[in-house]
């Protein structure tokens, strides 16, 4: 949006084919070397101004193909990709001369419930997580699409956000995600041995069934879970399941081109090798799983 002053520049640039700029700028009250000022940054812009601009429409492209984010992932992820380091005042500048906002739903704070039934909640004790593995989440996440419904079922480690096992279905209330998801983890698991697991969930009936507990114990994965009515419990598995949905079909045009199996697969790759991530100083989980193996911290013991 020009200001007024700019408007007035642009006209007496429109009325100087017909009248002296000298006699457009006396009538005006501007001065003339004013004008010629704003015209030389118009049709001659500086270095500073053409870099601006090339920077809006990297944004831009960037904001394209990743809606639901605000200026902030953009600029991690311009820099994980490109290599291009821009301050976050600067990334906020280029995005608010480009009219950029995230596209995300925001929800509202519920008081937790009552406490637990069957597990105590090992998280509310603010407990750090030292290494992979040491603390899991899991949920379940529904959602449609092209008019069937499908049923997906995370694991995800609290150390570094990274999804560690996954299981879909296009069956309503089927059991089978939540075991065989947990049967991918405890393949995973048996890399990361030094750790006692514990795995958090909420009181869904697979969760608190004989038969899933009955294969944590086998495999010695202690089970923590959230307050009842309470998804604050397990706040960053329910943020990933918003991200999750919000992405898939904003960001990444799930389009059924391919099995939306596949497409699930190659989202969680993104997930976990290309996407920078807040909580880790935008680094990637997977960097930030490699650093820690970079600083010997790989083989360490209890």
């Amino acid at each position: 949006m020009y200001s007024f002053r700019q408007l007035e520049y642009q006209v007496i640039l429109e009325l100087s084919e017909y009248f002296p700029v000298i006699l457009l700028c006396r009538v005006t009250g501007i001065p003339r070397s004013s004008f010629y000022n704003w015209k030389r940054s118009i049709f001659e812009p500086s270095k500073r101004a053409r870099d601006f601009a090339g920077n809006i429409m990297l944004f831009m492209e960037y904001h394209k193909k990743y809606p639901s984010h605000g200026y902030r992932w953009l600029n991690a992820k311009i820099r994980l990709d490109t290599g291009i380091v821009h301050s976050d005042p600067y990334a906020y500048k280029c995005c608010r001369a480009a009219g950029i906002k995230s596209r995300t739903k925001h929800y509202r704070y519920k008081k937790p419930g009552n406490p637990y039934r069957l597990f105590p909640n090992l998280l509310l004790a603010g407990l750090p997580a030292y290494a992979p593995m040491q603390y899991i989440a899991s949920d379940m996440t529904a959602f449609c699409f092209k008019g069937t419904y499908y049923e997906l079922t995370l694991y995800m480690d609290l150390w570094n956000n990274e999804i560690v096992s996954h299981a879909l279905s296009s069956r309503r209330g089927d059991r089978m995600t939540y075991i065989n998801g947990l049967e991918g983890l405890i393949k995973t698991r048996e890399k990361e041995t030094e750790w006692q697991t514990i795995l958090h969930s909420d009181q869904g009936a697979v969760y608190a069934s004989k038969k899933y507990n009955d294969i944590l114990r086998l495999h010695h994965i202690g089970h923590s879970m959230s307050r009842a009515g309470t998804p604050t419990d397990n706040a960053a598995m329910e943020a990933i399941n918003g991200w999750l949905k919000s992405e898939l079909f904003t960001d990444f045009h799930v389009t059924g081109k391919e099995s939306i199996e596949r497409e699930i697969e190659e989202y969680i790759k993104f997930f976990n090798e290309e996407r920078p991530a807040y909580a880790l100083g935008y680094m990637t989980p997977k960097q930030y799983r490699e650093a820690y193996s970079g600083n010997g911290n790989s083989k360490r013991k209890k």
